[in-house]
């Protein structure tokens, strides 16, 4: 036994030394190769030679040495080669391209923007098609049935409405090619020819994308509205588009026949819900030829008619803005310039495939949820709709006792903005420390071992101590959104490198944060799924280039150091061809350069890291001057200042004529609860509370806290704040449906209190 043992170990350590030797033999001949100019330079030889001499002298120290130690040495060695090599990685290159002079970048793995990731694949129409056939028996679409619908009331009197919905049912990829021909069919029965436009005017389920999926097969130009949109904006985008079908939800059709008296153009209205119990108000009181989106199938299936299949250069949506100024744009997207964005995210979301399954609740009138739920389409994936209201087993639409759309669904992939997933953290902060005492101590304890490790501690939580947390610890947390959760995107706004570091641990999930635009089709950047930093938006998408071009006046030049710094300007197939009716704002922000790429100046400013990674610093509309010439970064301000236990929402604002600066505070009543009790402080309701003025102190204190420990400078710091009871919500009108701030109408909305806190 002895012998065999003392074999053993020699035989391990000449296997060290065989792969140190192999590893050097090779860099020799590799370096040999590329003098004489036959070999490839592959980036990142250095960091895979380093590895493997380390493994190797790992290999065979660890022959000679006893076992237990070798348990923490070779664990150590690995850790420090992987961080190394990852940490040194590029993403992103250098790359020389035409149009304004600038520093541009492109993904490390593609020399061109890429186009399409499938040979005979131009448009979403074939994408569709060609998903239907390769997976026809995977199930595609999934929804919920209403099962009872209750109303409830408060202590207060006030009523809610509660939701008990069933389980998911699903229809395959195969049923769903079918529906989608029927309709498309049925639609051109119904009247609908193809230079006319249709609106999709609903929210986020399987109607919406079967009908989407529809037009494609007509070469129909669909036109995408938020179903939280105001009135004016939506007879802006109808009559502009001069749409002559709606397909709709019944809520939706109520708002429609509010203001049937100005839309000029629309004909006809198909709406998607069995029980839409406004039809019969809108047959009476309009011109509207109304049916039902079965009949309309039912139509197809009964008589087909031959596809229209659309080109590459097809305008495939014009989609509205949620408009944070002014009234809407309409962005142009052809089918290429969609098929660019899906065919570069699916190089990079892992292992995508048939067994994911995606939870479907943002709208689908973004760019962002269009654009993942084509992505799922393309890798077989299957898609559970699900809403806002009704996401989680405490939502506001679910009736205590019965499940939310996760907890029912169980995805494996998602899609989130940055302030659903602040909210989801400071739910279980919150959740946490109301538990107080064993409970909150374990988990202060368990998150500060995961964040050591993930922050690169040798001393952090790793191997059996990391399974038992998540075993301990959060499990429960995991299984507020299913409990399988394997890789989430965030977009639409900057995340907190806070929250991010908080998903990471309790989800225990990456998160791919992208940076992207609707007039890029949501593609720019993404960040890998190994890249563990913070604060970034990852290197370009192998559909783009990305570029910094000064910006002098803001003291933004590509010459900086450490990093080139400028207004970000995005390039490649997948930038739109402009806005709908507005050549003057299209010429202002696109240009096409010598070489014919097209590129969109997105007002964002950035810099790039040693990586190719880009991080978003500020935003030219956002940057205000004060009275004695600083700079205040409104964005940067209220990314620091939200981070305050007591505030929902903020919106920071800077009169250039005065020499400080004042906000809006959104109370997050929770929160601010929860210290009154502790103080033993009384008020009636939250309004009350807010009119207090040690609240109000209180929140100061808090916001000043925040400001300190993101650096700020005194003069960005709010020197007065007005504390407000009533949420911000898209269907106030007062942030977008992404939730971001409407400046101009904040600043109308609450002109005299922002004229009080400077006077």
């Amino acid at each position: 036994m002895q012998l065999r043992t003392t074999r053993e170990k020699r035989r391990r350590a000449d296997d060290g030394w065989a792969v140190v030797t192999n590893a050097w033999n090779g860099r020799s001949r590799a370096s040999t190769e590329r003098k004489s100019g036959y070999g490839p330079r592959a980036h990142g030889d250095n960091n895979d030679f380093a590895a493997t001499i380390w493994l190797g002298f790992a290999l065979r120290v660890s022959a000679t040495m006893n076992p237990y130690f070798v348990g923490i040495l070779v664990p150590l060695i690995a850790s420090f080669v992987f961080r190394r090599s990852t940490s040194e990685k590029k993403r992103g290159l250098p790359v020389v391209v035409g149009g304004e002079p600038g520093y541009a970048v492109r993904n490390h793995r593609f020399t061109s923007p890429m186009e399409s990731f499938w040979e005979g694949v131009s448009t979403l129409a074939d994408l569709f098609e060609q998903s239907c056939k390769r997976f026809p028996y995977k199930p595609l679409l999934g929804s919920r049935k209403l099962v009872v619908r209750e109303m409830e009331v408060n202590q207060d009197g006030r009523s809610f409405e509660k939701l008990h919905l069933g389980n998911y049912e699903w229809i395959s990829y195969a049923q769903a090619f079918k529906t989608v021909c029927s309709f498309a069919s049925g639609m051109i029965q119904l009247g609908h020819i193809k230079n006319e436009r249709v609106a999709i005017f609903a929210d986020t389920r399987a109607e919406w994308f079967i009908s989407l999926q529809a037009c494609f097969r007509q070469n129909i130009t669909v036109v995408t509205i938020y179903a939280s949109l105001g009135e004016e904006a939506l007879c802006h985008s109808l009559n502009e588009t001069e749409v002559t079908t709606v397909i709709c939800g019944n809520k939706e059709l109520k708002k429609l026949i509010a203001i049937s008296g100005q839309l000029d153009s629309l004909k006809r209205v198909i709406y998607m819900d069995e029980d839409a119990s406004e039809v019969s108000l809108a047959k009476k009181i309009t011109s509207w030829t109304i049916t039902s989106f079965i009949e309309v199938e039912t139509m197809g299936m009964k008589k087909s008619i031959d596809a229209d299949l659309p080109l590459s250069s097809d305008i495939a949506v014009i989609m509205y803005t949620s408009g944070s100024t002014g009234l809407p744009k309409g962005v142009m997207m052809t089918h290429g310039n969609l098929l660019a964005t899906v065919s570069a995210v699916m190089t990079i979301v892992p292992n995508l495939g048939t067994k994911d399954i995606y939870m479907a609740y943002l709208p689908l009138a973004h760019i962002l949820e269009l654009a993942a739920e084509n992505v799922m389409v393309a890798g077989g994936s299957s898609i559970g709709y699900g809403s806002p209201l009704t996401l989680t087993d405490t939502s506001n639409k679910i009736k205590k006792g019965t499940k939310g759309d996760a907890s029912e669904l169980r995805p494996t992939l998602m899609t989130a903005v940055p302030a659903i997933l602040d909210r989801v953290r400071d739910g279980v902060r919150k959740k946490v420390d109301t538990t107080g005492g064993l409970s909150k101590k374990l988990f202060d304890l368990a998150y500060g071992r995961r964040l050591a490790a993930i922050n690169g501690s040798w001393m952090g939580a790793w191997g059996f101590e990391k399974v038992a947390w998540d075993l301990l610890v959060f499990k429960k947390v995991r299984s507020v959104l299913g409990g399988r959760i394997r890789f989430l995107l965030s977009g639409g706004a900057p995340l907190s490198g806070d929250t991010q570091r908080f998903i990471n641990i309790c989800l225990g999930s990456p998160i791919g944060q992208g940076y992207g635009l609707t007039e890029t089709c949501a593609g720019g950047t993404f960040s890998e799924y190994d890249d563990t930093s913070v604060g970034r938006v990852g290197a370009p998408l192998p559909c783009s280039y990305v570029k910094l071009i000064d910006w002098t006046e803001g003291g933004y030049l590509i010459t900086d150091s450490p990093m080139p710094r400028g207004e970000i300007v995005i390039g490649g197939p997948n930038v739109t061809p402009g806005y709908f009716k507005n050549e003057e704002k299209t010429n202002e922000v696109y240009k096409v350069d010598e070489r014919g790429i097209r590129w969109f100046y997105t007002g964002d400013i950035g810099r790039f890291h040693l990586d190719g990674c880009l991080e978003i610093i500020d935003r030219k509309k956002d940057i205000v001057k004060l009275q004695h010439g600083e700079y205040v970064s409104l964005g940067k301000v209220e990314a620091a200042l939200i981070q305050s236990p007591y505030v929902d929402n903020i919106m920071v604002y800077a009169d250039p004529f005065h020499a400080y600066c004042v906000a809006l505070v959104v109370a997050a009543q929770q929160g601010l609860e929860q210290w009154a009790s502790k103080e033993g402080i009384s008020y009636s309701d939250l309004v009350e509370l807010c009119q207090k003025e040690e609240t109000v102190k209180q929140v100061q204190e808090s916001l000043f806290k925040a400001a300190k420990q993101a650096r700020l400078e005194k003069f960005e710091i709010p020197a007065k704040i007005k504390l407000i009871s009533e949420p911000w919500t898209p269907e106030s009108g007062l942030v977008t449906a992404a939730l971001k701030l409407k400046r101009e109408v904040l600043r109308k909305t609450y002109a005299d209190d922002l004229a009080k806190l400077y006077a």
